[in-house]
């Protein structure tokens, strides 16, 4: 976490969080959505609409990746200085990123160190890392593929709808918050 946010954290400590203003998608892709977004549906399987607008600003992008983390409850957010930005998700907390010589990295640029290989009932391809849960980019397959091949990693069958709770993490925090009957702060 930059020390700027560390220290925005000390001097305000009680901001509200933030619920649904923030998508990453399957691609390693941000979004910000705005209420119009909101309105138009769900982050995950929504329409182009809900999805919102895709952040171009490398910085912007940088920062958030920086500040990226899961809570206890594995709701993953951006620690934008005293706020925290919980982030939609239309698969996983991280998008895997797999090199040529094998190596793994997250759609943050942190490397990550492979633990476990699944594959859904959809043929996706997810790996349990060091730092998280993620989804293989789809432009990173031929890659996975051949670490397969190798049996450098050995796919174990598991549900999509069960990946969340075996792994622990919350595609919608938004929608855990209206469930758990709290009200978003934003």
């Amino acid at each position: 976490m930059d020390d700027i946010v560390k220290a925005a954290l000390t001097k305000w400590p009680n901001v509200p969080n933030c619920f649904g203003w923030l998508g990453l998608d399957a691609r390693g892709n941000w979004f910000m959505r705005d209420d119009l977004a909101q309105a138009a549906g769900p982050f995950a399987g929504g329409s182009a609409v809900s999805k919102g607008s895709l952040l171009r600003h490398d910085k912007l992008i940088d920062f958030i990746q920086r500040n990226y983390e899961a809570d206890t409850s594995g709701q993953w957010y951006f620690q934008n200085g005293p706020q925290r930005v919980y982030v939609e998700l239309e698969a996983t907390p991280l998008v895997c990123r797999v090199h040529t010589d094998f190596s793994v990295c997250a759609h943050t640029g942190e490397p990550a160190r492979v633990q476990r290989c699944i594959v859904d009932q959809h043929g996706r391809l997810y790996l349990e890392t060091g730092i998280g849960f993620g989804l293989v980019h789809t432009q990173d397959m031929t890659h996975a593929a051949e670490a397969v091949d190798c049996g450098l990693w050995v796919p174990q069958e598991i549900q999509a709808s069960e990946l969340p709770l075996r792994f622990g993490y919350v595609r919608s925090p938004a929608l855990a918050q209206k469930k758990a009957g709290q009200r978003p702060a934003f």
